[in-house]
């Protein structure tokens, strides 16, 4: 299972940043594909990166001179959900797996507990505040709004976009200021917490993850329990590395290790029949 979910993520990022050519030139993409929302959080300004964030995109609806609804992108988020619930988050997010390669590092790890717990609803407040709120106060007050979350948070636009394109550009290097100190420490402190931290952007940041768990018990390609194999033992949320409550819930990446660590294999993937 872990093999597979390696692979699976290895190929996602191949995918969403397959203009490789992008990482020695220090250019965006312009092409056509990058109206095409990725399911997972790719920043857009990515060298690499072929397709469009979905978190970026909906910023961008709010972010102009007019405000518009975001129906494209919005429909897009209500079907991915729909489909694979926070499986984009475990299976098809590069971030997410630059966080587990990070907490392999061999180092004392930090388990989950009732803090980490409470911490997990800072996400959705994240996702309020920064992807909604502001960029509408900012466009009522100013007639303009603001991507609020890609300039002011999102440690993945700063590691997969910023770093590399102010690597290989003069100019953009000598337009640095205030905003990019925050954002580069705010990186540095997302890497190096993720290294004793399974992934800590996903449980207690990522607006996306948040947006995705709130269809965890309704996704096709889910995680199910049959009821009668069940024990109760609790077995699976024991071994499960983020803050599950029980098998599915809003937490949940559907990565497989309850699964595995179920005695009675009462925990499968759900299946088409």
């Amino acid at each position: 299972m872990v093999k597979k979910r390696s692979i699976a993520q290895f190929l996602t990022a191949l995918v969403y940043n397959g203009n490789l050519p992008g990482f020695m030139q220090g250019r965006i993409w312009q092409g056509s594909s990058k109206q095409i929302c990725v399911p997972g959080l790719n920043c857009y300004s990515c060298p690499g990166a072929l397709g469009a964030c979905p978190i970026g995109s909906l910023q961008s609806f709010m972010s102009g001179a007019v405000l518009r609804f975001p129906f494209y992108v919005l429909g897009l988020l209500i079907l991915f959900g729909l489909i694979l619930g926070r499986r984009i988050c475990g299976w098809l997010c590069p971030f997410g797996l630059i966080q587990e390669l990070l907490y392999k590092i061999p180092t004392p790890k930090f388990s989950k507990n009732a803090l980490t717990l409470k911490l997990t609803y800072l996400k959705y407040i994240i996702g309020m505040l920064f992807v909604l709120i502001i960029p509408l106060v900012f466009f009522a007050w100013n007639g303009v709004g603001i991507p609020a979350f890609c300039k002011f948070i999102c440690p993945a636009g700063t590691l997969e976009a910023a770093i590399p394109l102010i690597t290989l550009n003069a100019d953009l290097r000598n337009g640095l200021g205030l905003l990019f100190g925050w954002k580069f420490l705010l990186m540095l402190f997302t890497i190096l917490i993720s290294i004793f931290v399974y992934r800590p952007f996903c449980r207690f940041l990522c607006p996306l993850g948040a947006w995705y768990g709130l269809y965890n018990k309704l996704a096709i390609f889910g995680i199910q329990v049959d009821k009668v194999k069940c024990i109760g033992c609790n077995a699976c949320v024991r071994n499960c590395k983020m803050d599950c409550q029980v098998v599915a819930d809003r937490e949940c990446i559907n990565c497989g290790e309850c699964i595995k660590a179920c005695p009675t294999k009462a925990i499968s993937f759900k299946q088409i029949k």
